[in-house]
């Protein structure tokens, strides 16, 4: 079989299983071309590091093509189309050094009370629509993106659930919400139906239409200057709406230990819920808990020996399936 076959092939199962795959796709794309139209058993190690290192690019879409192109001729070789290749070694992971800022209670409700301030008439997001996301977001953890893209027909306020629409469709999901929201949202659904008109957006401006998450993030920038909300740690970035999201995993983990949970049970649960795949940001949320807590987090995930929650493989494969 061809490579540009196999190439061909492989897309159209991944479109097949639900995937839109299309960075994946341009990926593959361009590793044809570089690599000419071979037999599929014959690219080498070499061939791939050629096309990886072709370009300089960032060391994270270095990776992100280098898993395309393992995951790619695993598929193969696991259907016996070719023998296993062995692939050059990955790049090391590149350090985080951004730290999302995580909000206390009283920042928020610092800009719960400033949404009033946008009553003005060129802002296009009035203050109830700007105070709800605001909780919504807080109190679900979706990103912004998801926020701006739900509909009313995905809003089931009578039983308590909200469907999040991703832009890849096996990662939409349907979340419960707790009772404090269900009512938030049910106050603002009928100010919502007596104030503007028909959209099937749950989520409008001023003129009925869909909000963007630019309109979000500045209308929430606005909100940030107007209370004075900074970090003082040195770092240029400041607080962002998309903070929102991290705010809600750390005070949820938070809350959990402090109620003695298991943690083991409660981080896969979290990740599901917030339609993450895979351990990274997870683990991201537990640095980021207060520092008193550190202890409790070491005597469950160790550096070394047993009990570390990410090595248990049955609790792998169900992230990985998500």
């Amino acid at each position: 079989m061809k490579l540009a076959d196999g190439v061909e092939r492989y897309v159209v199962w991944k479109h097949g299983i639900g995937h839109r795959f299309e960075r994946g796709e341009t990926n593959l794309l361009g590793f044809s071309r570089h690599t000419g139209d071979i037999e599929l058993a014959d690219v080498k190690p070499d061939d791939i590091l050629s096309f990886l290192n072709c370009k300089s690019v960032s060391t994270i879409t270095w990776r992100l093509k280098y898993w395309t192109l393992r995951r790619f001729f695993e598929h193969w070789s696991n259907r016996g189309d070719i023998p296993e290749l062995g692939m050059p070694a990955p790049k090391p992971f590149v350090k985080q050094t951004f730290v999302p800022h995580v909000f206390t209670k009283t920042e928020l409700r610092s800009l719960l009370n400033a949404t009033v301030h946008n009553g003005k008439s060129i802002i296009r997001i009035d203050g109830p629509t700007l105070h709800t996301i605001i909780l919504f977001l807080y109190g679900t953890g979706v990103a912004v993106g998801e926020s701006a893209r739900i509909l009313q027909s995905d809003v089931d306020l009578q039983n308590g659930f909200v469907t999040i629409r991703n832009s890849r469709a096996h990662r939409s999901r349907s979340i419960p919400i707790g009772r404090d929201l269900v009512d938030t949202l049910c106050k603002f659904t009928v100010w919502r139906s007596q104030i503007r008109g028909p959209s099937q957006h749950f989520f409008v401006t001023k003129r009925g239409r869909q909000i963007s998450v630019e309109m979000i993030a500045k209308n929430f920038k606005r909100l940030r200057l107007i209370t004075g909300i900074h970090r003082w740690d040195g770092t240029s970035h400041q607080p962002r709406v998309s903070d929102l999201r991290f705010t809600f995993a750390v005070h949820r983990i938070t809350k959990w230990i402090e109620d003695g949970a298991d943690l083991n049970r409660m981080l896969p649960a979290l990740a599901a819920y917030m339609g993450q795949v895979g351990l990274g940001s997870t683990e991201r949320y537990l640095l980021m808990t207060p520092e008193r807590f550190r202890k409790d987090l070491d005597k469950l995930s160790p550096l070394h020996g047993k009990g570390r929650w990410s090595s248990d493989l049955e609790l792998m494969r169900f992230l990985v399936s998500l």
